[in-house]
């Protein structure tokens, strides 16, 4: 199976916004061990044309969508430079195939973290603040009828992301008990507390640091990483605004133009 041919067609899908078929219907026994080799392809080619990688994503950490696809942990992908969209700034539509946005916690790296054997306590030791944050997810797969294998090669059906202007330290806050309110444009759509993500988000990225272990790599200090959906995804259309506002922590917005 040819990796980096996967991994082509994908950018492709993503460059012209014309999505593909599931792989996992094209390449019939497509593993997870090979879906990661592919998204690790397509990160080198676009490190390859000038992208930085930024931090992580952690998905499916919610137990129904683990339950939809049949999976009994996360999966993870990469953040690169240009899918980060500074506050203020619009989200373009047209860029994208079929958007959902999601509310999270994201957590910045004071220290390094490296697994095996990294517990909740290593990463909020080594966690120098936390910050609200919008996750824009799109699939490059045709009507997002994904299995694991596709998203995980897809980048986690990565796309965009927005940070809050409000950096919290961990110390004296319990992220499992953190409430927060997703709205569409000004109608509380959502809501949900930090206990939906894996347990605690804290434990999501242990989960991550652990799981990337396997191949050797570390959460490195002053990498972003996205914990996981505190609530199901919305879809996005031209013209709607979302905003994510968490307890302690302050909110974000993001508009589609």
């Amino acid at each position: 199976m040819d990796h980096r041919e996967i991994a082509l067609k994908l950018i492709e899908a993503e460059r012209k916004r014309s999505p593909i078929d599931p792989l996992t219907s094209t390449y019939q026994g497509l593993s997870v061990n090979d879906a990661y080799k592919v998204q690790l392809e397509g990160v080198k080619i676009k490190i390859g044309l000038g992208r930085k990688v930024i931090g992580k994503k952690i998905g499916l950490t919610s137990k129904a969508m683990q339950d939809l696809l049949g999976v009994k942990e996360p999966d993870y992908g990469h953040l690169l430079d240009d899918m980060l969209i500074l506050q203020g700034q619009p989200c373009k539509r047209e860029d994208l195939i079929q958007p959902k946005v999601e509310g999270e916690i994201a957590f910045v790296l004071g220290d390094t973290l490296k697994g095996p054997g990294v517990t909740m306590t290593d990463v909020l030791k080594a966690t120098e603040f936390v910050i609200p944050a919008i996750e824009i997810v799109d699939s490059r797969i045709r009507d997002w009828k994904i299995k694991l294998e596709d998203t995980i090669a897809d980048n986690a059906s990565s796309a965009r992301f927005i940070l809050g202007s409000k950096a919290v330290p961990v110390k004296n806050l319990d992220l499992r008990l953190i409430g927060m309110i997703l709205e569409k444009n000004g109608r509380v759509m959502s809501t949900g507390a930090g206990a939906a993500v894996w347990g605690h988000p804290a434990a999501a990225v242990a989960w991550l640091a652990n799981k990337l272990a396997e191949f050797g790599v570390a959460l490195e200090a002053g990498e972003i990483i996205l914990s996981g959906a505190v609530t199901a995804a919305l879809d996005a259309s031209k013209g709607d605004v979302f905003t994510v506002a968490f307890y302690e922590l302050g909110s974000v917005t993001v508009y589609f133009e």
